[in-house]
C-alpha cells in the first residue's frame, strides 16, 4: 500500500510539473530563440512521454485511487484502508524540480558535492530517453520529422549544430539530446523497413548503457576481465552454431560486417602467404578473388584496401533469384588461371542485401576443395537464421567455410554495432595481425596472457560490443532469437502474398522470398495501360524516388529502394523488427498506393 501512495504522489507532482511546463513549452516555441528554447524542460513534458500513459489511462488510474489528504493521513478511498505518512516527507516529494538553467558540466560528479545534482541531471535525461522509447512503440508518432540539411544545419526553434567557446548549461544540453531524437530518424519504429537493422530491443539498450558507464578497452585481459571473457563464451557458442568442432575456431568483434569480411580476406592472405606481413605485395604472385555479382560492395573495396585491387575481384554471375551459379564459379576460376591469376579466396553470400538470396554452400565448398581456395561465408545478413530450427537449413554447407562473417546487429536485433568474424583454424587471426606492443602486451603477467586478445585485431582500442549481446542472450534464450527470426520472416511471406492479391504491384522476382527481403514495383494507375518494355520502365524508374520523396516528407513510414542491373528501381522492403505486425505491412502498401496513385 506504501508503494501504491508514492506512486499516487509521483503521478500528481508529474501532472503539476507537466502542466507549468506545456505552458512554458508553448510560449517559448513561439519565441523561436535559443534561450527561449532553453527554458523548455524536456524531462517534464507530457504525461504521455513521462509514463508511456495516455489521457484515457490516467483517468482511470485517477478514477481507481482517489487521494484525500487529512494532516498526516493519505486515504486510498477505493479499498477503505488508512495508510499513515510523514507529512515532512511529502513535502520534499513535492520540492520543485532542479533549474538546470544555472548549473554546468563542471557541477556534476567528481565535483564537490556533485553527487545530488548528478543524479538529478540523469533522471531528467532518462526522462528524455524513456519518453523516446514510449513513442516508438506508438504507431501514432512519425518515423521521421524529415528536414533538409541546409535546414538542420541553419538550426532549428532554438536547436544548433553550432559549437560554443563558452560551455553550454545542462538545462540546454538536455534540450539538445531531446531535439537530437526528434530530428533523427526512429530505426525503432514498426514501420521502419529502410535498413537491415531495425528494432529497439530493451534489454540489448540497457546493455549499451551498462557498456558505456564502464567505458573498457577490449585488447587485454586486465582491463576488460569479464568482457574479454564473455567474448570468448560467445564466439565459442556461435562456432558451435554455425558446426566447427570444438578444437577449432577462433574469432573477434569488429566494427561491422565490412571490417569482419576485410579480416576473412586478410587472414586467407596470411594463411597462404605469411611472408605479406613482412614482405608486403611485391613478394606475392597477382592473386584473384572471387565473389557473386549479388554480393556486399565490401568485399571490393577490402581487395582495394589490402592492395589487390578492385579488378583483380572477379565476379560470378547469379541466377534470377540471386544465387551465384557454381558451374560459373568455377569455370571463372579457370579462366584467372589462364591469365596467370593465381585463385586464392572466394566469398560466398548467406543472404544477399538486395534480394536475401543464399548461395549454394555446399557446391561452392566443394569447388574451393577442389581449387585448394579459402571459402569464406558472409553471412552478415544470414547468420540469424541459424538460430531458427525453420530456416536454419538455408546455411546448409556453412560448416565448411574457412571464415565467417555474422551481424548480431542484424537479424537478432542487437543494438548497433554487433558484428563477429570467425575463423576456423585457431591461431591464425593472432599470427596474422600480432606485433606484440610491449606497453600493452607483456608475457610476464600474473595471469594467462593468451586472454589477452587485443593483438588479433587491427585496431589498437576496441569498443565493448558483447555484453549487450551477452545480456540478450542470458534474456531470450537461443530459442527467443530463434521465436524472433521465424516472426520476422511470417512478416515477409505475408507481404510476399498481400503483393500478389492487391492490383498495382509486381514481384521483382516470383519466387517465394527465402529470407525477409521483399522487392517489388508498385505501377501507379497512369503507368497500367502500358505494356511492359522501355518506356514504361523509363517512367517507372522515377516512380519510387518520388514516393520515397513524399513518404520522407509525411514521415510515416519508411523504406527503401534502388536499382539492380537492368531492373529500374524497385522498393526492397526487409523485417528484422519483432514489434512490426501485419497491420504495419497493411500500412506500408495503403501508404504506397496513396503516395503513389496521382504520379
Amino acid at each position: 500500500m506504501m508503494a501504491m501512495v508514492q506512486t499516487g504522489i509521483r503521478q500528481r507532482q508529474s501532472v503539476s510539473r507537466q502542466g507549468s511546463a506545456t505552458k512554458a513549452e508553448s510560449k517559448n516555441q513561439n519565441k523561436g530563440s535559443r534561450q527561449g528554447k532553453m527554458k523548455t524542460r524536456p524531462g517534464t513534458g507530457t504525461q504521455q512521454d513521462l509514463l508511456c500513459m495516455n489521457a484515457g489511462d490516467l483517468t482511470q488510474e485517477r478514477d481507481r485511487t482517489i487521494w484525500q489528504r487529512t494532516g498526516d493521513k493519505i486515504l486510498d478511498e477505493s479499498d477503505g484502508i488508512k495508510v499513515k505518512v510523514d507529512s515532512a516527507a511529502l513535502s520534499n516529494q513535492r520540492q520543485a524540480p532542479t533549474d538546470f538553467s544555472n548549473i554546468y558540466s563542471k557541477d556534476l560528479l567528481p565535483a564537490s558535492g556533485g553527487e545530488e545534482v548528478t543524479k538529478e541531471f540523469l533522471q531528467e535525461l532518462l526522462n528524455v530517453l524513456l519518453g523516446y522509447i514510449c513513442k516508438t512503440n506508438q504507431r501514432s508518432t512519425k518515423v521521421l520529422d524529415y528536414h533538409h540539411p541546409h535546414q538542420l544545419k541553419e538550426g532549428l526553434e532554438g536547436f544548433t549544430l553550432q559549437l560554443t567557446d563558452q560551455p553550454e548549461t545542462l538545462e540546454q544540453i538536455l534540450v539538445d539530446c531531446r531535439d537530437t531524437l526528434k530530428y533523427g530518424v526512429n530505426s525503432g519504429h514498426p514501420r521502419f523497413f529502410n535498413q537491415l537493422s531495425s528494432g529497439l530491443d530493451l534489454i540489448g539498450l540497457a546493455g549499451e548503457w551498462l557498456t558505456s558507464t564502464a567505458n573498457c578497452n577490449m585488447f587485454t585481459y586486465e582491463v576488460s576481465p569479464v568482457f574479454i571473457l564473455m567474448e570468448e563464451v560467445l564466439l565459442k557458442k556461435m562456432q558451435d552454431i554455425v558446426g566447427w568442432s570444438k578444437d577449432e575456431g577462433d574469432g573477434l568483434f569488429c566494427p561491422g560486417g565490412s571490417i569482419s569480411n576485410l579480416y576473412s580476406i586478410l587472414v586467407a592472405r596470411y594463411h597462404f602467404y605469411p611472408e605479406v606481413k613482412t614482405r608486403g605485395m611485391r613478394a606475392l604472385p597477382r592473386l584473384a578473388l572471387f565473389t557473386s555479382e549479388h554480393s556486399h560492395y565490401s568485399i571490393k573495396k577490402s581487395a582495394a584496401v589490402l592492395g589487390f585491387g578492385s579488378e583483380n575481384v572477379i565476379v560470378v554471375k547469379c541466377d534470377e533469384r540471386g544465387k551465384m551459379i557454381p558451374v560459373e564459379l568455377e569455370s571463372s576460376i579457370i579462366a584467372a588461371e589462364e591469365k596467370d591469376l593465381v585463385p586464392f579466396y572466394v566469398n560466398a553470400t548467406a543472404g544477399t542485401t538486395v534480394y536475401g538470396a543464399f548461395d549454394p554452400l555446399d557446391a561452392i565448398a566443394d569447388i574451393c576443395h577442389r581449387h585448394d581456395l579459402w571459402m569464406h561465408v558472409d553471412a552478415a545478413w544470414g547468420g540469424g537464421l541459424l538460430m531458427s530450427d525453420r530456416h536454419r537449413m538455408k546455411l546448409k554447407g556453412i560448416e565448411r567455410a574457412w571464415s565467417v562473417t555474422w551481424n548480431p546487429h542484424k537479424m537478432m536485433g542487437v543494438p548497433l554495432q554487433c558484428s563477429v568474424i570467425l575463423i576456423k583454424k585457431r591461431g591464425l587471426l593472432q599470427e596474422c595481425n600480432e606485433l606484440g606492443a610491449e606497453y600493452l602486451f607483456q608475457r610476464d603477467k600474473p595471469y594467462d596472457v593468451s586472454y589477452d586478445t587485443g593483438d588479433k585485431s587491427i585496431q589498437c582500442g576496441r569498443h565493448v560490443d558483447v555484453f549487450k549481446f551477452w545480456l540478450m542472450w542470458k534474456a531470450k534464450g537461443s530459442q527467443g532469437f530463434g521465436s524472433q527470426v521465424n516472426k520476422c520472416l511470417e512478416n515477409a511471406e505475408y507481404l510476399y502474398d498481400e503483393l500478389q492479391r492487391r492490383a498495382g504491384f509486381e514481384l521483382v522476382f516470383e519466387h517465394k522470398p527465402e529470407h525477409s527481403n521483399v522487392c517489388f514495383w508498385y505501377i501507379p494507375p497512369s503507368l497500367r495501360v502500358l505494356p511492359p518494355g522501355p518506356e514504361r520502365d523509363a517512367k517507372l524508374h522515377h516512380v519510387a524516388p518520388r514516393i520515397k520523396h513524399r513518404m520522407m516528407e509525411k514521415g510515416s513510414t519508411l523504406v527503401g529502394y534502388q536499382p539492380f542491373g537492368d531492373k529500374v528501381n524497385f522498393f526492397r522492403c526487409v523485417f528484422s523488427n519483432p514489434a512490426t505486425q501485419q497491420e504495419d505491412v497493411d500500412f506500408l502498401l495503403n501508404e504506397i498506393c496513396q503516395l503513389g496513385e496521382n504520379l
